[in-house]
């Protein structure tokens, strides 16, 4: 799991796998140990895979406050429920983050990495609308000069290591003010959850010379399957509707799936990844160009 995978990254805190989910403990229990060793070996298998590899190599991690929100305390409950616990977990994060750079640095002997860092429960976390363990409640919500500051300590870690950070938010309501007390220069999200009402926050993340990278492509096989065409006029029309031109800050632009690609098939992940190349190619080219 995206959390699991995380949580190998932290060494400095102690945390088991339970029949309710990962819970902090005072040691590493076995699955923390085995999804250490899990990562080492993803990581033998990409450096022998990437040996001839140049340009960008991207690595993604969950979030601090989506691991707040899935990780339990030693009593039980969330991370979220414990001030201190929270801001441990999001700082144990921050230093796991920069060995997994250096760590992924020397093995691909790539120029730039990107860190995706995913947060699919930071809207829930500031609406308090995280369940409580009983399931008959709600954790207060977090400020948003929290949630920036720990989204802050992580991207910083990610700059600081050399790396770029990007956040991934496929949920609705992206918290773009928030996001924008942070270091972060990028925002990655699900381009079908963008609603009309946050198309001015969009558009002054755009101006304050931040990038987005709209989730176009479908993150599960789709019914009729898009062309490379489809999504690009899917994409500029959108981008007209924001208020700019076709080609207006589009070269900056990434296109991406809507999310992760976990649920989609073989088949449809090979095709999901070449139509985002498609579109981009697109949007490279001479506007009104395209390619099917």
């Amino acid at each position: 799991s995206m959390v699991g995978r995380t949580l190998a990254l932290v060494s400095v805190l102690g945390v088991d796998l339970q029949p309710a989910g990962w819970r902090l403990t005072d040691a590493s229990g076995t699955d923390h140990r085995r999804a250490a060793s899990l990562l080492s070996q993803d990581l033998d298998t990409v450096e022998e895979l990437t040996q001839n590899h140049s340009g960008a190599f991207k690595v993604q991690v969950t979030g601090p406050w989506t691991l707040a929100a899935t990780v339990e305390r030693p009593r039980g409950d969330k991370v979220l429920a414990d001030h201190g616990a929270r801001r441990d977990l999001a700082q144990a994060l921050a230093d796991g983050v920069t060995g997994h750079i250096d760590d992924v640095r020397r093995r691909t002997d790539s120029a730039e990495i990107v860190v995706q860092i995913d947060e699919p429960a930071l809207p829930a976390v500031l609406s308090g609308s995280i369940p409580t363990a009983s399931g008959f409640g709600r954790h207060r919500s977090v400020t948003s000069a929290d949630a920036a500051a720990a989204l802050g300590w992580v991207a910083d870690a990610v700059v600081g290591a050399g790396a770029i950070p990007v956040l991934h938010c496929c949920a609705p309501a992206l918290p773009w003010a928030v996001v924008a007390e942070t270091s972060l220069k990028t925002v990655s999200f699900d381009l079908a959850r963008v609603t009309k009402a946050e198309y001015d926050d969009v558009a002054g993340w755009v101006e304050s010379g931040r990038q987005v990278w709209p989730g176009l492509v479908p993150a599960v096989d789709p019914d009729r399957w898009p062309t490379g065409a489809d999504l690009t006029t899917q994409l500029l029309r959108w981008w007209s509707d924001l208020g700019y031109t076709e080609v207006e800050g589009l070269p900056d632009m990434a296109v991406t799936p809507a999310c992760g690609l976990a649920g989609a098939s073989p088949r449809w992940a090979r095709e999901a990844l070449g139509l985002a190349a498609q579109v981009t190619r697109n949007l490279s080219a001479e506007q009104g160009r395209m390619q099917g």
